[in-house]
């Protein structure tokens, strides 16, 4: 072995890998719209409440909600110590560049902190641009659309509702334009049907979605007023509303009479506040029959605060039992029946449409970027969005709430286009009824779905994205996809989507790029906004209306499609100016010098927050082949707050392995380096859609039909590979509490994935899953044993217990022993030797029984070990270091999995 590749190099953390081998995307190579509810528009400027000192405190406070509480206490919240540089301690990381530039980013956080909430308040409001921008239903009988646009002087939506006129429905400067943050606003009426009179209110509202025919009984609003008046307000109470003057009218008469003085020489000295109160206070008493309440003010000498104001107490309940008056205004909101009576929608269901902007450039006609289905052409040139609007009686209904993880995450990784074992791209329909049920069979509790968000080359796997709110129209509908989400979650597993906000696709007709003209809207200009190798579009991660749309984006995802977390993908293209395209040596510099992008961390950060502070049980994971220090720790403590980080050494290191080292001369200790070297918090895997894609063979391919292998025959001819069985069991017992398999992996798929594309004559004949091999020979053994592992962590919880603890790790041998919790687990990965009598060392002296061996007949294996071998009883000879040792028997390239079932005590 001339040359070592460089995740064996350094052992120091963090280690890091070129991006160079993260395959980049392959071309050429149920309710009412929450905008019903009245929401300031992108741009407004708000205040913030103060808080005005007072010598006092005041009293009676209400406590703070148990809700909110425990989640200021929560790890890594905002109620725990900011500490910019707290975690390097903790990872015992000591350099003085480093540290400084996590200060200078919390300066800069707090900054763009500020910047958002001057122009939306807080992370939850600027992370809910769904419920205003894009194409909303109001109450009022219209829709009402809006688009961020900086670039354009003129706009306008065209489609089939119009005849695709430019000029109709129109925002311009001075007819619902854009404001001064390029935000453009258009109303759209709905039809009056010929014969109708228009409402005779101008706020005449309807109620299209919840109970949508209440309202329809034809209440008068003279009538519903003159019920709230006899109903709702005591006598009295609502008089002085009349007129403004007509209290103090009165008051002046009880004072002076009915000819009070005209003139100050007439009104001659005013009793002090105290005799006129005393004198107020015997009027009130003699006045019994008084329905006012009796508030008082105590003044005490001291500054006026609201909490000096008290009442007698049933004044007081009764006040609080009194509810707003909103049961009578929404009783004179019509229903649906009426409004399909009276007005044509002005947009249908299912209608295309797209958005126009004039431009200093011309006339440009683009998808709309907050659009949520976005359909192409027969030609497949040009895409355009789709109004989605079902019917209430269409709408999607969820059936089931969210699952919780309990112990390890068991991630199960599919592509819906491929998961069919048909020639053709599958369906959500049919990845529901076929592939959900088999995931929750084979042992893993939750599914991570690529490919989702709608992109327009379907070869590049789904991470060219060009419409980040919809779904990929090539799979279905929105609501399809959530019936699979719906299911997937009573069946109990969590649903994490593959999230691409590193970078976009560059297509300009359907995506983001040149939206508005201007070649600076969402993305960087000149070169730092294009990908150096990819050819995509780079984000502006420091302004703040592009980071309103990917907070939103993520914050939809959760609210709309009930997602329950997300893989950030290739963060290393967007944490770098060189795209991660570079050799990294696992110095501290390269995290801190003129190459990083001090604004997409802090966006990370902020996209952190902002979803475990509305969501708390959400799931987010960091996939950075540079392995950025502090990935996992909490923003208060200068992390980014992720839960997870993808572990991209294993995979490399065991490709590396297969192709280029003899099976005889692997290093165990290097192996076991990579394994555990980062093991807290860490999703492990041994190969994901990575290994089988972009022209590279899956590990099954390799094993089976390289020759390079030691191989026997099982049933049916085919052949078995126990290489596979060990390499997969030893990476997933060393992992940090998360797991990930690619779908077909389970099973040992025989063949790569290769998209249709030019190269290969646009085929599907590896875009798909031979699910036909289940039931076959080595296949089936495969899947056998992967489920019995995924069952056993299930019922033990193996991989969310403490790391591993190296006892024994044999180069010459090939042997590898490790603890963790009460299992011990034993790897022989020498292809010819088995060992009759091998001595590996333990500290708790007891009985050790077999609780998995992947050398089992069932597993395809040779059966070496007897059943009288499956137990085994510690004896007090020294041996790795450890007191007590075991006697046991290895087979040739198997591993055995041991649990301690009694403590003995010496």
């Amino acid at each position: 072995m001339a040359s070592c590749p460089l995740f064996l190099m350094t052992p120091r953390y963090p280690a890091a890998l070129v991006d160079a081998g993260h395959y980049p995307p392959l071309a050429g190579s149920a309710d009412l719209p929450t905008s019903r509810r009245p929401r300031p528009r992108p741009g407004r400027r708000y205040g913030y409440r103060c808080n005005s000192s007072s010598s006092s405190a005041p009293r009676d406070r209400p406590p703070r909600p148990r809700q909110q509480r425990q989640r200021s206490q929560r790890p890594g919240s905002r109620g725990d110590a900011v500490d910019p540089v707290g975690f390097l301690a903790k990872l015992g990381i000591s350099d003085r560049a480093f540290a400084q530039f996590l200060r200078d980013r919390h300066k800069a956080l707090k900054d763009r902190r500020w910047e958002l909430c001057s122009r939306f308040i807080d992370l939850k409001e600027a992370s809910s641009g769904f419920e205003l921008l894009g194409m909303h239903r109001h109450r009022q009988h219209r829709i009402d659309f809006m688009e961020w646009a900086p670039g354009a002087r003129y706009c306008s939506l065209v489609g089939d509702f119009n005849e695709w006129s430019a000029t109709e429905n129109c925002a311009r400067e001075g007819h619902l334009g854009h404001d001064d943050f390029g935000y453009w606003f258009i109303i759209l009426e709905d039809k009056l049907r010929d014969g109708q009179e228009p409402d005779e209110y101008f706020f005449q509202e309807y109620n299209y979605v919840d109970d949508y025919d209440k309202g329809d009984n034809g209440v008068d609003a003279e009538e519903i007023m003159h019920r709230m008046k006899e109903e709702y307000w005591e006598p009295g109470e609502i008089r002085s509303r009349k007129s403004q003057l007509e209290m103090v009218v009165k008051l002046y008469e009880q004072m002076f009479g009915p000819n009070g003085p005209q003139t100050e020489e007439e009104l001659g000295e005013i009793p002090d506040a105290q005799t006129r109160y005393n004198e107020w206070k015997a009027l009130q008493k003699a006045d019994s029959s008084s329905l006012s309440p009796s508030y008082d003010i105590i003044d005490n000498l001291q500054p006026f605060d609201i909490f000096n104001v008290v009442t007698d107490r049933a004044s007081f309940e009764k006040f609080q039992a009194k509810k707003p008056p909103l049961a009578y205004w929404v009783e004179m909101r019509k229903g649906r029946k009426a409004w399909l009576e009276k007005y044509v929608p002005t947009i249908p269901h299912k209608d295309k449409y797209r958005v126009y902007f004039n431009t200093p450039d011309g006339a440009l006609e683009r998808v709309p970027s907050w659009a949520t289905y976005v359909l192409s052409d027969a030609e497949g040139k040009q895409s355009y969005a789709v109004h989605w609007e079902p019917p209430p009686e269409e709408i999607y209904k969820w059936r089931f709430g969210r699952p919780k993880v309990k112990g390890s995450l068991r991630i199960y990784e599919s592509h819906v286009g491929i998961s069919g074992s048909e020639q053709k791209v599958s369906s959500f329909q049919e990845f529901t009824s076929k592939v959900l049920p088999h995931i929750k069979y084979a042992g893993y509790n939750a599914v991570q779905l690529i490919g989702i968000v709608e992109h327009k080359d379907y070869s590049s796997v789904g991470y060219k994205v060009t419409n980040y709110f919809a779904v990929s129209s090539r799979f279905g509908t929105p609501d399809d996809f959530k019936k699979l989400v719906d299911e997937a979650h009573g069946l109990g597993l969590v649903v994490l989507l593959d999230i691409v906000h590193s970078y976009a696709s560059a297509d300009e007709l359907v995506g983001l790029s040149l939206f508005d003209g201007s070649n600076d809207c969402y993305f960087h200009s000149g070169k730092r906004g294009h990908h150096k190798y990819w050819g995509t579009r780079m984000f502006k991660y420091d302004d703040v209306d592009v980071l309103h749309f990917l907070l939103s984006n993520l914050n939809w995802w959760v609210t709309e499609y009930q997602i329950d977390g997300f893989q950030f993908h290739s963060l290393s293209s967007m944490l770098y100016t060189h795209n991660g395209f570079s050799t990294f040596t696992g110095a501290m510099e390269e995290y801190c010098n003129q190459y990083v992008d001090k604004d997409a961390l802090i966006y990370l950060i902020l996209a952190n927050e902002m979803l475990h502070d509305l969501h708390p049980d959400i799931i987010t994971i960091a996939e950075d082949a540079t392995f950025y220090p502090g990935l996992c720790e909490p923003t208060t403590q200068g992390g980014l707050g992720f839960d997870y980080c993808v572990n991209l050494s294993v995979p490399e290191m065991w490709l590396w392995h297969l192709e280029n080292v003899p099976e005889r001369e692997w290093s165990m200790n290097k192996i076991m380096k990579v394994l555990v070297s980062r093991n807290q918090n860490m999703l492990s895997y041994v190969e994901n859609h990575n290994q089988s894609i972009s022209g590279r063979k899956s590990f099954a391919e390799i094993i089976l039909n390289s020759g390079k292998f030691l191989i026997r025959s099982v049933d049916d001819g085919l052949m078995e590979a126990s290489l596979l069985k060990i390499i997969k069991l030893i990476t997933f017992t060393t992992s940090g509490g998360a797991y990930l398999n690619f779908m077909g992996n389970e099973f040992a798929h025989p063949n790569r994935v290769e998209f249709p594309m030019s190269s290969n004559d646009y085929s599907f004949r590896l875009a798909n899953r031979q699910w036909e091999l289940l039931d076959k020979g080595f296949h089936k053994h495969f899947f056998d044993f992967d489920k019995d592992v995924m069952s056993l962590d299930e019922n033990e919880r193996i991989i969310s217990r403490g790391s591993p603890s190296i006892h024994h790790c044999n180069d010459t041998s090939m042997v590898i022993c490790f603890t963790r919790g009460p299992f011990l687990f034993v790897f022989n990965f020498n292809p010819e030797v088995s060992y009759q009598s091998y001595h590996v060392g333990v500290d708790e002296a007891g009985e050790y029984q077999v609780i998995l061996n992947t050398d089992e007949t069932k597993y395809g294996g040779r059966g070496e070990l007897k059943s009288s071998q499956y137990v085994r009883r510690t004896c007090d000879k020294r041996v790795d270091g450890c007191r007590n040792s075991l006697e046991l028997s290895l087979p040739s390239r198997s591993a055995q999995v041991y649990k301690l079932v009694r403590i003995l005590r010496i």
